[in-house]
């Protein structure tokens, strides 16, 4: 949660340290946002709910002014990456924290971070808030993705059996998401890009390393030689094949 930087310092463990076992208040502090209650029921049914989990949650956020169509809700990831489109490199800050999952058997690093606006909702009722971005430069077939942080941040709540996300806004709840079209044609891309993944000259070359690595079981059966102890015996002299094992030298030849 955070990555590598989460406890950078000594000083910082102590703090959230004391955070966490920090003493009761007597007057309960709230988080804003609590206002409206958050719930789900059958006015947010569709008419038809195909293959209940299969697709994601995919929204369409505006982010540093840009709107964008598809930006999948993963509330399994510690991060929130954003790839580097037409993003200004200059506002980039280095960081040495990477993350794997990406590629198999690989690191990735990004480019570095980034702190960028993102805001749901419309002109009558949006909620906009800061994240920090870890911005990478391969390619996805997402704008970008939102993790658990961004949970957080918004306080919002998901429902993928109706694929929504819905959050307090200036003007009571938001509800966010996207049809099942739309996600099924997301899921159809991604599997795509994978498939290319998969063939890709840079796995083709991690295979050709694991190839080399490992030892050859032809090779290693012709190299092998008699070890001092052994003696070859000859299993049926009757044969012309002239079928020869090895065994050790105190054994009797019968």
């Amino acid at each position: 949660m955070g990555g590598s930087v989460a406890y950078d310092s000594k000083r910082r463990q102590k703090l959230t340290c004391r955070e966490v076992y920090a003493a009761e208040l007597t007057t309960p502090s709230f988080l804003r946002w609590l206002e409206s209650a958050i719930t789900f029921d059958q006015t947010d049914h569709l008419d038809s709910i195909p293959r209940l989990g299969r697709y994601p949650l995919v929204v369409d956020p505006i982010v540093d002014m840009k709107w964008l169509t598809k930006v999948l809700m993963d509330g399994g990831s510690g991060l929130n990456i954003m790839y580097a489109m037409g993003i200004d490199r200059s506002r980039i800050w280095p960081t040495e924290a990477s993350f794997y999952g990406i590629m198999p058997r690989r690191q990735s690093l990004p480019l570095g971070q980034n702190d960028l606006p993102i805001t749901f909702g419309n002109t009558n009722n949006y909620r906009m808030v800061t994240l920090t971005f870890e911005v990478v430069e391969f390619h996805g077939t997402y704008h970008a993705i939102l993790g658990c942080l961004c949970y957080m941040k918004f306080m919002a709540v998901p429902n993928y059996t109706y694929l929504k996300l819905k959050m307090s806004g200036l003007c009571g709840v938001i509800t966010v998401g996207t049809s099942f079209q739309c996600a099924y044609e997301c899921e159809v891309e991604c599997c795509k890009h994978a498939t290319v993944i998969v063939t890709s000259k840079e796995l083709m070359a991690t295979r050709e390393e694991i190839v080399k690595e490992a030892p050859d079981p032809k090779r290693s059966a012709k190299s092998f030689k008699l070890v001092e102890g052994a003696k070859e015996v000859l299993i049926d002299p009757s044969s012309s094949e002239g079928n020869m094992v090895r065994i050790g030298t105190m054994l009797s030849s019968k």
